[in-house]
């Protein structure tokens, strides 16, 4: 969603709304001739946010990913940033499926021989982007609401990895009840990329503070890092750094 046009918002917006729409339809709306809105469709295409039907387009992602990318992003984006600063050149890293985690893909340009294990489909197009990416992503049963895999085979693959530092991402945290999730799977997915790496950095953004999940993941001080916004109260600041945790805000 980031490296869209106005336009191409707006087209996106009209898609994830009411599904398949036509290019007639669409030029009516946004006051633009329809040679104008079949080149923004193939500019879509091209960046993987849609699919060209005949004679229209549908959204190549879920509702429920398209909403998260919009709510908060450029929050998310600052976030998805400082993670990234946090990568050094030849380093081996997981980055579990979210919309926050994978924008760390788009902030690695310019790093060199960065491995990446992952069960995000979102990180492939900044793998296509940048040559120095190189991207394994686990196998397992596809969700299409999280673009993730998740499961056994999911878990079996990870064990197979050791990583110098993992991006975990959460639906929901706090001081008392750790990181949630409404998904058992993604708290197992989570679960088993703490077990393989060196250092874990969770991030978030405030509004996710005090929202309490389906299942508990993790206490919060199994975190070693939490990037998070200055949106979070500094009360809870203090006590998160009380835990030993290394807070960045952005």
């Amino acid at each position: 969603m980031h490296n869209l046009t106005e336009r191409e918002r707006k087209i996106l917006d009209i898609l994830s709304e009411e599904g398949k729409v036509g290019v007639t339809e669409i030029s009516e709306r946004l006051n633009v001739s329809k040679v104008t809105i079949r080149s923004d469709f193939a500019s879509l295409v091209e960046k993987g946010v849609i699919y060209k039907t005949h004679g229209g387009a549908v959204p190549a992602m879920h509702p429920d990913i398209l909403d998260k990318q919009r709510d908060m992003s450029e929050v998310k984006r600052a976030i998805a940033r400082e993670a990234a600063s946090m990568v050094e050149d030849g380093d081996s890293i997981m980055i579990v499926a979210g919309t926050t985690t994978a924008l760390i893909g788009n902030y690695l340009l310019g790093k060199r021989d960065i491995r990446i294990v992952t069960n995000s489909t979102l990180l492939l197009p900044y793998a296509r982007m940048n040559p120095s990416i190189h991207l394994t992503i686990v196998g397992g049963e596809f969700r299409p609401r999280a673009e993730a895999m998740v499961g056994p085979e999911t878990i079996r693959q990870l064990e197979e990895f050791h990583v110098k530092k993992a991006f975990i991402g959460t639906e929901g945290f706090s001081i008392e009840g750790g990181l949630t999730t409404q998904l058992i799977e993604s708290s197992e997915t989570i679960r088993k990329m703490v077990q393989c790496t060196e250092q874990t950095i969770m991030v978030a953004d405030s509004g996710k503070y005090d929202r309490i999940g389906f299942v508990k993941i993790l206490p919060l001080e199994s975190m070693d890092i939490i990037i998070t916004d200055e949106g979070l109260a500094p009360e809870i600041r203090k006590e998160i750094e009380n835990k030993g945790i290394n807070l960045r805000l952005v």
